[in-house]
């Protein structure tokens, strides 16, 4: 069993958590600890973001917050040990950098099959996660 375990899930695509929460409650135990994460992608540049409205990042790390936390409420059962956590950045960056806040000894996360143009562009986050972390990493298809 894990003591701590990092979850990075995205609430809008349910095949990124669907087999996963299964998995992290079975490395969990009945004492281990589930840190849910969501991550805010950067947007990467001021110009893009001198198009949105003010606040705009600010709102959408409160509502993925609220989202997080209902999912929590529904799809795990009652008495787990679950913390809801909101990143903001990089995908794999920002996973690899609250697994370390947390102080996770063990990643738990969705790897979706991708396309050959798909990887080719933008590369894998579970990959990249895999390559950089310090700890153990479980992947979930």
């Amino acid at each position: 069993m894990f003591d701590r375990i990092l979850l990075p899930i995205d609430v809008t695509h349910p095949e990124s958590w669907e087999k996963a929460i299964p998995a992290a409650l079975q490395c969990a135990g009945t004492t281990g600890e589930i840190h849910l994460l969501g991550v805010v992608h950067d947007l990467g540049s001021a110009v893009v973001s001198s198009f949105l409205p003010e606040g705009f990042e600010q709102k959408a790390m409160e509502d993925l917050k609220t989202r997080l936390a209902e999912l929590a409420q529904s799809q795990f059962p009652a008495g787990s040990n679950v913390m809801v956590h909101v990143g903001h950045g990089h995908v794999p960056e920002t996973i690899l950098r609250i697994a370390e806040q947390t102080n996770a000894d063990l990643i738990v996360m969705h790897s979706q099959p991708a396309t050959e143009l798909q990887t080719l562009l933008v590369g894998s986050n579970a990959n990249k996660v895999v390559r950089h972390a310090t700890i153990p990493v479980l992947t979930i298809r």
